[in-house]
């Protein structure tokens, strides 16, 4: 059994998987097996329709399969915000038909919640590997001026032409490739979690991420040139992250703090030159930040960590409450979500002593386990610029004093325990700060 066969027998929504070159043909093939007797409604955009759209609804049309008239949505662009999701809610209440998203990221999303929020299931025909979501259980969607999470399934098949992927904007590519590139330290965050006691890892859906990873991010220069080959295994690494999602049905397996860097600055509505920034992209600095950590958590004195002295410093949660409140200055678009989430994953003294006990007696094997895992930092910066991704925090807009505020700021996003909660237990967290941001560090403030 291969990696795809054995992710599918694991996911809980993808039935039907399809990674070929001129795949875009064999549509109405997995549509009738997945829905047999149903009719189809394809929906795209401007750019997606006449690049695979077309050929989705001529092979549907070729096998006898029948279809309500298209939605494409017209530019500008469609955003994964909620209006668009009753937009489309309202289209789907209409008519039985099946939706066919064809698209990338926000088609995708918007479908799957719109799909579920209907009571249907859905199929996808991806145009870019330019992020992970396309089979992941969940979608990101601006709600009320807010990115969050809803729950709605993956969707029942999926299908790739490796053609039309290849060819898609290289921008694109390098964002699914920083997105890929995300899960080597969100594999060390959940590592670290585990190993403290914070969150148990899903062995099996860790190796569907990590297994085959640095072989699918192994040539960022050929994912730029647009080389099909290349590209390939970029699709297939971020397909089997969506398919890790969905067994874990939580986004644990792919992603760590690198992601609520991006995820903050959605909040923060950030745009650079008028527009907003690949979320690939936003990840790739937040990758480059996670992974400074890490290496500065290897290089910690870890097996003589005076566990005394952290538990003796350890804040009330009456303190961390007003710290947040102070952190986000009172903004009420963030204390609701940042508070809630910091209580789930705050320790009372006695259970941070347990988890910094536990991080100082397993160090002996838990550092050559992050050593493994780890990238270096400057070969995470080497990537990133070969790929043509985003590799200094000024080429998306974020100066250095910005991305030293959100390393502030990350710690309360998510109840999930990373590296930049531990080095808050441990003490560490301003000191690593100041050497990022200080004199000689990669990020020097002047």
């Amino acid at each position: 059994m291969n990696k795809i066969q054995n992710a599918l027998s694991r996911t809980t929504d993808t039935k039907a998987l399809i990674i070929a070159r001129d795949a875009l043909p064999k549509t109405a093939e997995m549509f009738a097996e997945l829905f047999p007797g149903r009719r189809a409604l394809v929906m795209a955009d401007t750019n997606t329709y006449p690049i695979a759209g077309q050929a989705v609804v001529d092979s549907f049309r070729q096998a006898g399969i029948g279809q309500d008239e298209p939605v494409v949505f017209q530019a500008p662009e469609p955003h994964a915000e909620w209006t668009y999701v009753e937009k489309l809610m309202g289209i789907l209440n209409a008519t039985d038909a099946v939706p066919v998203a064809v698209g990338s990221g926000v088609i995708n999303d918007l479908v799957k919640v719109a799909s579920h929020r209907c009571g249907r299931r859905y199929l996808c025909v991806g145009t870019a590997a330019s992020m992970d979501g396309y089979t992941a259980y969940g979608s990101s969607i601006t709600y009320k001026g807010s990115k969050q999470a809803f729950d709605c399934p993956a969707p029942l098949g999926m299908l790739i032409d490796t053609r039309v992927v290849a060819a898609a904007p290289s921008d694109m590519s390098a964002s699914g490739y920083a997105d890929l590139l995300a899960k080597v330290p969100a594999g060390a965050d959940w590592i670290l979690a585990d190993a403290i006691g914070a969150e148990p890892m899903n062995k099996p859906a860790f190796d569907m991420v990590q297994d085959g990873l640095l072989n699918a991010l192994g040539d960022p220069k050929g994912v730029n040139d647009g080389r099909e080959d290349r590209v390939e295994p970029l699709v297939e690494g971020l397909l089997l992250a969506g398919f890790a999602m969905q067994a874990h049905h939580s986004s644990r397996p792919a992603s760590g703090a690198e992601h609520q860097f991006s995820h903050l600055w959605d909040m923060e509505h950030h745009t650079f030159n008028g527009q907003g920034v690949s979320h690939g992209f936003k990840v790739g600095i937040g990758t480059l930040a996670s992974t400074a950590f890490h290496e500065f958590l290897i290089a910690a004195p870890v097996g003589a960590l005076d566990i005394d002295a952290c538990v003796a410093a350890w804040a009330s949660w009456d303190e961390t409450e007003k710290e947040i409140r102070r952190v986000f200055n009172n903004d009420e678009s963030f204390l609701g979500r940042c508070i809630g989430e910091t209580k789930a994953k705050y320790a009372t003294p006695v259970e941070l002593r347990a988890q910094l006990s536990a991080l100082r007696e397993k160090w002996p094997e838990l550092k050559p386990a992050l050593e493994k895992q780890i990238l270096p930092f400057a070969e995470i910066k080497r990537r990133l610029r070969e790929v043509g991704a985003a590799h200094e925090p000024e080429q998306i807009g974020i100066s250095r004093a910005k991305l030293r505020e959100t390393f502030t700021k990350v710690p309360y996003m998510r109840s999930r325990v990373n590296v930049l909660d531990v080095a808050v237990r441990c003490r560490f967290f301003d000191g690593w700060l100041d050497r990022l941001f200080g004199p000689g560090g990669v990020w020097e403030i002047k």
